[in-house]
């Protein structure tokens, strides 16, 4: 009888629990519903031929999709699993890089550059001052992108159809032949010894430390940095401690490590397929994944922001996310956007003027965004097969950004 009744009592708990359950992933998926509609509806506006964005806290994706097409010939879904390039989101790949390489004990950020290089560089109006790992990662070292980072840094990808393709990228970006790439250390070499053919504007009139210039070619400067004092490729190296630990098995820097049938056709404009490329620099901005992939890292970013994280130290991490600039270190400091990470630095990663954190990204054919709130712990990511020029393509772009944040909460609410 006592067991009749102790079933009596517990068939209704159950059916009590399961359906406030129920209704828990009914009002989940209404919440879906909403936030992909009224992304649908900015992307009919036709600004963009595919795109994927997500939404995660510091322990998982609260949400993720793709919209549009991978390759509008084709009519080929983008999808979570879509593969691409996503621009200069891929230095923040680097500071994680420079700080595992010194918990490795192989460099220290306050060493000086030349310490780890083959040949010389210094800027010539101060050749006396030396730059350092910290400068290269805080965008104050005062080596600048000269016209050659744009003329003789990107190539085709071997083997391709290019007759639809437009082989240069707003009139200005040139893709070399493939069969004309060229290492990461011949370009550095070419654009920054005393002597190298490409040494022209390549430093600027401040004294290195002084103040912050956003440089590409600094960035690929401490690659190659990571690369000499670990003995690693720098593919190799970020594939062993960040890659692989963090399961982001769709993701790599070239070609030859991820499955090309993923890869999301360029786009220069809606109507204008660009080629693949490659570029000498690659870690400035080559990295290719998916927002499935990429999420998994934001979520590892928001937990070391908190002292959890599982591929850095504590230690290394606070480093990673200490801002590093003084107001003094800006000549014009973006106190406009907050999703600009131009405001200040840490270790190659960027904090906005109203604390959030992450990076924006641009290339040929790719838009870039990824950002978390330390107040919230949630973090939003988009990228885009599809750049954009005007007023209209930028206010679809931050539309879409903004409908992520209208939602994030309660995706958040309701997945816990």
């Amino acid at each position: 009888m006592k067991k009749y009744l102790l079933f009596l009592v517990i068939i209704p708990l159950s059916i009590s629990c399961q359906t406030t359950g129920n209704m828990g992933n009914i009002t989940y998926q209404k919440v879906n519903d909403s936030l992909r509609a009224e992304i649908n509806t900015i992307y009919q506006q036709g600004h963009f031929n595919g795109f994927s964005v997500s939404v995660v806290n510091d322990q998982t994706t609260l949400y993720q999709e793709g919209f549009g097409f991978s390759d509008i010939k084709e009519r080929k879904p983008y999808s979570e699993n879509t593969i691409q390039n996503i621009a200069s989101v891929s230095k923040t790949f680097v500071g994680i890089a420079i700080l595992k390489a010194q918990e490795l004990g192989k460099l220290k950020l306050d060493d000086p550059i030349q310490k780890y290089l083959p040949f010389k560089v210094f800027n010539p109006h101060f050749p006396q001052t030396n730059i350092t790992i910290r400068q290269l990662a805080t965008h104050t070292s005062s080596i600048l992108d000269n016209e050659f980072y744009l003329s003789k840094n990107y190539f085709l990808k071997p083997n391709q159809d290019l007759k639809e393709a437009k082989l240069n990228f707003d009139d200005e970006q040139v893709f070399n032949p493939s069969n004309s790439i060229i290492t990461m250390s011949t370009f550095l070499k070419n654009a920054l010894s005393e002597n190298g053919k490409w040494n022209k504007d390549s430093f600027s009139s401040h004294q290195p430390g002084a103040i912050y210039e956003y440089s590409n070619v600094g960035t690929a400067l401490a690659a190659f940095i990571v690369e000499r004092a670990t003995g690693q490729e720098f593919s190799a190296f970020t594939k062993k401690y960040i890659l692989k630990p963090l399961q982001m098995n769709d993701s790599g820097w070239k070609f030859e490590d991820i499955q090309l049938s993923k890869f999301s056709k360029l786009y220069e404009n809606p109507n204008t397929l660009l080629p693949y490329y490659q570029s000498a620099t690659y870690p400035d901005g080559g990295m290719i994944t998916s927002i499935n992939d990429l999420s998994k890292y934001l979520t590892e970013l928001i937990k070391g922001y908190h002292g959890k994280g599982t591929i850095l130290s504590q230690k290394s991490y606070k480093e990673y996310f200490t801002p590093q600039l003084k107001a003094s270190n800006f000549i014009d400091r973006n106190d406009k956007n907050p999703y600009s990470e131009s405001y200040n630095s840490g270790i190659f990663i960027g904090f906005g003027y109203t604390g959030y954190i992450g990076h924006t990204g641009g290339d040929p054919g790719v838009m870039s965004m990824m950002f978390f709130d330390t107040k919230n712990n949630l973090g939003r990511i988009m990228i885009f097969n599809t750049n954009f020029s005007d007023k209209k393509g930028n206010d679809a772009f931050y539309g879409i950004w903004n409908v992520l944040e209208k939602y994030q909460m309660k995706l958040d609410h309701k997945k816990n």
